[in-house]
């Protein structure tokens, strides 16, 4: 027993090493327990290479493989007389094998193991295809059980590679005669071997603790934890495999309620500069538009200019529709910061879009003199505005190349009053001399520590630290359900109203044998002097075929996409060729000359689905359509109808799936991105939408986040403990589960 350390519970004494607790009982009896941390290799026929495969499955320790949880299962909990087996039924059945041998078939030469399963009522063939150890380790006179389904030859009926184990009178059964988890599996790791290992991982650990608090789990009548994972894997019957999906379904959300709240709460203890609301240059700007602001657009700049003039950090989501005016709201937020002597920091997530930006920004702001910077991460040089002019055709802004360390010394010198750019804005190097507002684009996250970062260190130790405040755009609609617990941290200003004046985009879904007839409509926009968008899933054509990713024929590559509109199908048209590969100044030309009208069709990939500004183009035509999600198409069709324009946008695909159609068919029956998400929100789950199923949230809370009424009730729940321990040093366990939750998801 050397090295083990020793600890008292009760009438027993519990020695623990790495791996392994030692339970010494009353008397002689030593039970070893198993510790819910300890490697995956601590069990047994798991080797090196075995943990290997069980990585794949982001499986490293007992507790991964515990909370690896089924994503369906098979119901087998019945076993049937055999004599009342039925064509395609799945059923169980149990007996005595009567006969069993392994033959080589003489045509195809295939290695096939048949046996009669014999029970008091009837017998029935089984059939195992190139699995000949099972004559060895089967052998007549063995009682198995079996379960599969029923198929049917010359011969009569007959079970095809069924699952099975043999019936001992000491043990239950594991694979058959119950309800059956099946598992995400990779190769090597089957449900099988996975039901083998849970079964023993759930002998052998201790008692796992409770992280829900008792007051909780006793009014929403929880499962207790021991019982929830145990009915998760070998659920005794329906309803409490549904009580213990609702259990862990609730402590998840539990988890990212709390998670998120306290990251409100830890922002709101913070202090920020304080930006007094000037009506005044609101006004003016307003006045210089070219377009009226919406109902929306007024109530989102109130919104923002309120929380800008309190103490307290800002930490805002600015959601709006495709094309429903997100940039002018920005803009006029961070007027007020430069107006009120501070700084404002405006990030994109592209190269492109960081210089459009520059460019609208620039012209929006030109009147009031104010020093604008573009920063990127992969350019040597800089463009800097200084003044700016007016020309016959508009404005024109004065720039100038300078070195990237002269840009950085200005910005910490205050003589930068806006920096715009990538996520360059973010590196060391980078520091503001007196940051106000962070603006992002298409970036939910950015925490306290990130704003921070951003910030001239102060010398006197005791010269309060002021964080900027955070507004963050998106065009992608987010479902309630998903604002209140995911972003649950952001406060939400929603514009939902597009300008006025802007005509509804026809969308319409293609199938191939219509697709010329779309070539010749094409060409009758551009005649009238419109521009077309070309949407591919891909750059190049890759040199091998994999199986089950479809012929090439069904996703269309960029590159020859390129080739074949501008040698075959438009020869007479200018045609030009985008993607994320490309250098970052070929990148630029492109889309300067597309937007410059030197090119009628620009074949891309997904480089443009974020924020682009074309409104000469009124086409957008997206090749495989069925390989993007409806968040990702709502975002391409919004590249067109930017004027006052008719725009179209057509769907292409030869998919003939019903999961396509249905999905294709929320494109033309949503009337905007708000419905569209909820859509998808309902078809696809919120990982495809949200992005978040590299966080290791398990399928069954997934689901559970389409439910809104789920999701406020453990939002509350989670206000409420956080009022009665807002560390949550009252509840250990939970807490070590929280600060996990925000590792994962980088809440800071």
């Amino acid at each position: 027993m050397k090295g083990l350390s020793p600890w008292l519970n009760g009438q027993s004494i519990w020695l623990r090493t790495k791996r392994l607790q030692v339970r010494l009982l009353s008397g002689t009896q030593i039970k070893i327990m198993l510790q819910i941390d300890a490697s995956i290799e601590a069990l047994p026929k798991v080797g090196p290479v075995f943990a290997k495969r069980f990585k794949q499955l982001g499986i490293e320790t007992v507790k991964d493989l515990l909370w690896h949880f089924p994503q369906r299962y098979e119901d087998f909990s019945v076993i049937l007389p055999i004599a009342k087996a039925k064509l395609n039924q799945k059923a169980c059945f149990c007996g005595k094998i009567t006969a069993i041998e392994t033959n080589r078939t003489w045509k195809k030469k295939i290695l096939l193991t048949e046996a009669v399963l014999q029970d008091k009522t009837s017998a029935i063939k089984i059939v195992w295809y190139n699995q000949p150890y099972l004559s060895r380790s089967l052998k007549e006179n063995d009682e198995i059980c079996v379960a599969g389904k029923v198929a049917f030859d010359k011969n009569g009926l007959y079970l095809a590679s069924p699952t099975y184990e043999k019936i001992f009178a000491s043990e239950n059964l594991t694979h058959t005669g119950r309800i059956i988890p099946i598992y995400p599996e990779i190769r090597g790791v089957s449900s099988r071997y996975l039901r083998f290992l849970i079964k023993i991982a759930l002998q052998e650990i201790p008692p796992l603790q409770e992280a829900i608090p008792q007051n909780i789990s006793k009014k929403e009548n929880f499962l207790e934890i021991n019982q929830a994972i145990r009915q998760i894997h070998f659920p005794d019957s329906f309803e409490k495999l549904s009580r213990a999906k609702e259990r862990f379904s609730f402590e998840n959300i539990f988890l990212i309620e709390l998670a998120v709240l306290k990251q409100k709460l830890k922002v709101q203890k913070q202090k920020a500069p304080n930006i007094p609301l000037n009506v005044e240059v609101i006004k003016e700007l307003v006045a210089k538009l070219p377009f009226n602001l919406t109902d929306s657009q007024r109530k989102c700049v109130w919104q923002i200019a309120k929380d800008l003039e309190k103490p307290r950090p800002m930490s805002r989501l600015l959601e709006g529709d495709v094309g429903s005016g997100k940039t002018v709201v920005a803009v006029l937020a961070m007027l007020c910061c430069v107006k009120a002597g501070f700084q404002a920091a405006f990030m994109a997530p592209t190269e492109i879009l960081a210089q459009q930006h520059f460019n609208e920004v620039s012209k929006l702001l030109q009147p009031f003199k104010i020093k604008i910077a573009l920063l990127t991460g992969k350019k040597d040089k800089i463009i800097s505005q200084k003044l700016g002019y007016k020309t016959a055709k508009g404005f024109a802004p004065e720039t100038m190349e300078i070195s990237r360390a002269k840009i950085l010394e200005k910005t910490l010198n205050k003589e930068i009053d806006l920096l715009i750019g990538t996520h360059a804005l973010i590196q060391d190097k980078v520091k503001f001399g007196n940051l106000a507002l962070v603006v992002v684009d298409e970036q939910h996250r950015f925490g306290v520590k990130q704003r921070a970062h951003l910030i001239q260190k102060s010398k006197g130790a005791k010269q309060v630290v002021l964080i900027p405040h955070f507004l963050s755009m998106t065009a992608t609609p987010i479902p309630r359900t998903l604002a209140l617990t995911l972003y649950g941290d952001l406060d939400l200003s929603l514009l939902d109203e597009l300008p006025k004046g802007r005509k509804k985009i026809i969308t319409q879904v293609v199938p191939s044998n219509q697709r010329q007839s779309t070539y010749d409509f094409i060409a009758k926009e551009i005649k009238n002097e419109h521009q077309v968008f070309v949407i591919c899933p891909r750059i190049e054509k890759p040199e091998e075929q994999t199986e089950n990713k479809g012929s090439w024929d069904e996703v269309k590559a960029v590159e020859e996409e390129y080739e074949k509109l501008s040698k075959k199908i438009f020869p007479k048209f200018r045609v030009k060729m985008l993607h994320g590969k490309m250098k970052s100044n070929e990148k630029e030309k492109i889309m300067k000359d597309f937007k410059n009208q030197k090119a009628d069709i620009l074949v891309a990939t997904s480089v443009v689905e974020v924020g682009l500004d074309i409104p000469n183009a009124t086409v957008m035509m997206i090749e495989g359509s069925d390989r993007f999600g409806l968040a990702q198409l709502h975002q391409f069709r919004g590249r067109v109808g930017r004027a006052k324009k008719q725009s179209y946008c057509f769907l292409l695909t030869d998919s003939k799936s019903l999961k396509t159609r249905s999905r294709l068919k929320a494109m033309l029956s949503a009337k905007n991105g708000f419905e569209l998400a909820q859509k998808d929100l309902e078809i696809r789950g919120p990982g495809c939408l949200a992005g978040i199923k590299q966080w290791g949230i398990p399928d069954i809370t997934m689901d559970a986040l389409k439910n809104l009424k789920l999701v406020e009730k453990t939002r509350e729940l989670a206000k409420q403990t956080l009022i009665e321990s807002p560390c949550l040093a009252k509840y250990p366990f939970l807490q070590k589960g929280v600060e996990k939750f925000e590792k994962i998801v980088h809440l800071e």
